[in-house]
């Protein structure tokens, strides 16, 4: 009886091991400072549609990095999004802000750091998942830390 319940504590103690392992406790965003760009065309985020302009992306705080801002240099405009990890194909030389393109419409897409494969992925809204039903060209900006 004594070694059953051992064998049992053991197979849950694996069990629980690999689906720690397997299955990420919480997507955390990897942007961690402010990066600055300058998008030359109207774009949408979340809900959101901005004009062309410079902006700054950067965490908002106390989102465990799950929530970033993007505001306009002047700070007139903002808007904040949800964001997961996602993996880079390779690592990016330079700082990059991703945006997916429908049509004419654009919609940003992912954020990296330079030599970071580890990113942020926007989470689609309802509005994305409809107009992202056709071709998808994407489209990527430069960026540079601020401040």
């Amino acid at each position: 009886m004594v070694k059953t319940k051992r064998r049992q504590l053991l197979l849950l103690g694996v069990a629980l091991i690999t689906a720690l392992t397997m299955y990420p406790t919480k997507a955390r965003a990897k942007v961690i400072d402010s990066l600055e760009t300058n998008v030359p065309f109207e774009f949408h985020v979340g809900n959101s549609t901005l004009r062309a302009g410079k902006y700054v992306i950067q965490p908002l705080d106390d989102s465990d990095l799950t929530v970033l801002e993007i505001r306009s240099a002047d700070g007139s405009t903002a808007a904040f999004f949800d964001v997961q990890a996602v993996e880079a194909k390779s690592e990016p030389a330079k700082n990059e802000v991703i945006f997916k393109k429908y049509g004419n419409r654009y919609l940003l897409a992912n954020v990296f750091e330079e030599g970071n494969r580890s990113g942020d992925r926007v989470i689609e809204s309802r509005d994305e998942r409809r107009v992202g039903q056709g071709a998808e060209v994407q489209e990527q900006l430069p960026a540079r830390h601020g401040g």
